[in-house]
């Protein structure tokens, strides 16, 4: 009679805890894998914030564009316009020849001919003065070149060869202007033909290299 007393105790235990176990797993179970409450929500990508590349964490707007073509129309040339004048572009990127005129600010070189022009956005104060001049041979617009350089003391800006169908024709130095931080002086040299443009840094260094002489 005792052995069948603690038999039927030892199985009642062992009922209890197999209904015990039961029950945890259920709560487990219940806890993180059907609701899902006991998970850190948190931490999953979905809730992870996005952040810019920019150092202050918002986004950076994108920079205006700059137009590709002028708002403005060029000038004509006068009727007895010379070769040299007529090969002066219209436009150059968004700025529009808006004058035209003899000058002699190179007298002293003894060019064939020089010309003054103003290129224009329509904003005055966006304007850029070219100088133009062409000597008789190349060697003499070199020196006008050397000169030019030389009087140059901004910080260097960009520099390099100018290229006509793949063969170096000369070269160009752009340097900030040193009596106006924001504003740029491009000197370059085509063959037998000097260029001097003064205005906005920025302006001047894409009229520079967009120029095409």
């Amino acid at each position: 009679m005792a052995n069948t007393e603690q038999s039927s105790s030892h199985g009642k235990l062992t009922a209890v805890i197999a209904v015990a176990a039961v029950v945890i797993v259920l709560a487990l179970l219940s806890a993180f894998i059907w609701p899902g409450w006991a998970l850190n929500k948190a931490t999953t990508p979905a809730d992870t914030p996005t952040t810019s590349s920019t150092a202050s964490g918002t986004k950076k707007s994108a920079a205006p564009k700059t137009p590709s073509t002028p708002t403005i129309s060029a000038k004509a040339l006068p009727a007895d316009a010379t070769s040299l004048l007529k090969a002066m572009p219209d436009s150059v990127v968004n700025y529009a020849r808006t004058d035209a005129n003899p000058s002699a600010n190179w007298t002293s070189a003894s060019p064939l001919e020089e010309y003054t022009m103003t290129y224009s956005t329509g904003d005055d104060t966006k304007n850029i003065a070219l100088i133009t001049a062409q000597w008789s041979s190349a060697d003499d617009a070199k020196k006008q070149y050397t000169a030019l350089t030389a009087s140059l003391s901004g910080d260097e800006i960009a520099s390099g060869n100018v290229k006509v169908g793949g063969k170096n024709t000369g070269s160009y130095v752009i340097r900030k202007d040193a009596s106006d931080s924001k504003k740029a002086v491009a000197v370059w040299i085509n063959d037998t033909a000097v260029f001097q443009a003064n205005g906005p840094s920025d302006a001047v260094t894409t009229f520079c290299q967009k120029f095409p002489l």
